[in-house]
């Protein structure tokens, strides 16, 4: 995706955490991020082989890093396939994506793994990260060639959508993944507390007669995969964390100094189980929306760093099959193109600075995956994310990029919203006027 042209992304508030917080310019060349400072453009007054971008009054930062998402390409096009999954990531600012093996065939193999890489490379928007599966068609019992899984290019290890339920297969999953310092991702749920379950176990779900998943479902599972960290001095992963103990817990281990880390999805800390009360199949997701004491320990796991980062768990379905009745409809929403002004909610409630938030989706998604992605260094490629904050818009299902529109959060008006996007230099996704509005 490298780019021979010279590129000034100029008078823009630059957020690269950690390096940069205020007024600069970015300087692109061959692709790569060649300086950041202020009033480059003055170098280059009168120099014909600039094209400057201008920047004033938008927010630059590194591309999104997203640890967790589904394009269901091969086996589930109809819901979405890589191109248009890329395309919603770029639209959300999102430059580098990490896709989950639950397709069909799973990606267990280096040929899906070198199958998901060249249909990325085909769509040219995001770069997509695979992430292999632990077991042989994510049935729990038999390891994947973990190590041909790295040498095809994946990222990480996971059954997502799957949770290993035998202990003895998750350690030598641990065990053997250590040795390529991959990290592993177990979707934490028991699958037999869940069994039957559409929403959380609670007073919403007996009131509205509909079975409940128990947040022990979650939790029993952080228990054990934490346990086998210790264990194995193996690198954890827990993905879209939804309840307080469980946040409680992670905080515990990071206090022993485990290798654990941890993420949360915007829609825990948006929603409650309340939104179920409307029967909409958008606000069923796996794990399910809790009560507000857990969203406000996720909250509070964020300040802290607890929870290291915001990932999406984009999570596209048909529209058909999220008009079944609620009970049959699949798990799972998209999230791309609205994560990061419910991320910036958070800094308006005073949760996280907006350094903070940035750093959610870029510096510390890289940091935890070993991706050279996230930042503005100079010498890296050229990923770079251009921010209106001030803009408010409505979410229309309508209008989003992903092939699927199962979103909770259709008609929300929003504040926060991406302008530009640029990936190895290249500008991949370029918004259309956006009317400012005062929310």
């Amino acid at each position: 995706m490298a780019n021979d042209m010279k590129i000034l992304i100029a008078g823009g508030h630059v957020v690269d955490p950690g390096q940069w917080n205020g007024i600069a310019d970015v300087l692109i060349e061959e692709g790569k991020v060649s300086a950041v400072e202020p009033n480059l453009q003055q170098k280059f007054q009168g120099s014909m082989a600039l094209t400057t971008i201008d920047a004033k009054g938008l927010i630059v930062c590194p591309g999104f890093v997203d640890l967790h998402v589904h394009f269901r390409e091969p086996g589930f096009e109809h819901k979405e396939t890589i191109a248009t999954g890329s395309a919603a990531a770029v639209a959300g600012g999102f430059t580098s994506v990490c896709c989950m093996p639950n397709t069909q065939p799973v990606n267990d193999s280096r040929s899906v793994t070198e199958f998901i890489l060249a249909q990325a490379a085909a769509a040219r928007k995001a770069r997509v990260f695979p992430i292999g599966a632990i077991t042989k068609g994510s049935k729990g019992e038999e390891l994947a060639e973990i190590g041909e899984l790295f040498d095809a290019g994946c990222v990480a290890i996971s059954d997502d959508g799957f949770p290993v339920m035998n202990s003895r297969v998750m350690r030598r999953a641990m065990e053997y993944a250590s040795a390529f310092r991959l990290p592993v991702i177990d979707h934490c749920e028991d699958a037999q507390l869940s069994r039957g379950g559409s929403m959380h176990e609670g007073a919403v779900s007996t009131e509205l007669g509909i079975p409940g998943i128990p947040k022990a479902a979650e939790e029993v599972m952080v228990a054990r995969n934490i346990s086998l960290a210790e264990l194995t001095g193996s690198r954890l992963h827990l993905p879209h964390v939804s309840t307080l103990r469980s946040v409680q817990m992670v905080r515990e281990a990071k206090a022993q100094g485990l290798p654990v880390t941890a993420e949360a999805c915007p829609h825990h800390f948006s929603l409650t189980d309340e939104a179920v009360r409307s029967f909409d199949a958008n606000a069923k997701m796996n794990p399910p929306l809790r009560t507000d004491e857990d969203v406000q320990a996720i909250k509070e796991g964020l300040r802290d760093n607890t929870i290291d980062l915001v990932a999406t768990d984009h999570a596209p379905h048909a529209v058909q099959e999220k008009q079944l009745e609620f009970d049959a409809a699949p798990f799972g929403i998209i999230g791309l193109e609205t994560a990061f002004p419910l991320t910036l909610n958070l800094v308006e409630e005073g949760i996280l600075t907006l350094e903070q938030a940035i750093a959610k989706l870029t510096r510390e998604p890289a940091r935890v995956f070993g991706l050279s992605h996230g930042t503005l260094a100079p010498g890296v490629e050229a990923d770079v994310t251009l921010i209106d904050a001030n803009a408010a818009w409505v979410v229309d299902p309508a209008r989003l990029h992903s092939l699927s529109r199962n979103t909770p959060f259709a008609g929300w008006t929003l504040k926060g919203r991406v302008v530009k996007t640029l990936v190895g230099g290249k500008v991949v996704y370029d918004c259309e006027p956006v009317i400012r509005e005062k929310r």
